[in-house]
């Protein structure tokens, strides 16, 4: 009898092959590999969530790789033509209502909590 469950142990090759490919994440070769799939991922979150392009408007696949290819034109003007990563990192966030609230009446709150200036 074989128990199922997430008490039970693998199968053996199921087990060796896991232990086969965590031993071959740890070497440099596989990690600069991934170190490039890691980069594109951000780029699939934003075309996915931000854009819509997990459903087509469009039937038929010439249609759907128009539409991918100008979604990509427009996401990389989109890039260009905003602020560069160094600019949004310099300007500190402005302090929301809470924080505001907390500080009139002098209560005291962690730094964690606290914006840069204040």
């Amino acid at each position: 009898m074989i128990a199922h469950g997430p008490w039970a142990f693998p199968p053996r090759e199921l087990r060796d092959l896991q232990l086969r490919v965590r031993t071959e994440q740890q070497t440099p070769e596989w990690k600069t590999r991934y170190a490039v799939r890691s980069g594109v991922e951000g780029t699939v979150n934003e075309f996915t969530h931000g854009h819509g392009m997990r459903r087509c408007r469009y039937r038929g696949q010439g249609k759907a790789h128009i539409q991918h290819v100008l979604t990509a034109i427009a996401v990389n003007i989109e890039r260009l033509s905003g602020p560069s990563p160094t600019e949004e990192a310099a300007m500190p966030r402005r302090p929301t209502a809470f924080p505001n609230y907390l500080d009139q009446r002098e209560i005291h709150r962690p730094k964690s909590w606290r914006t840069p200036g204040s």
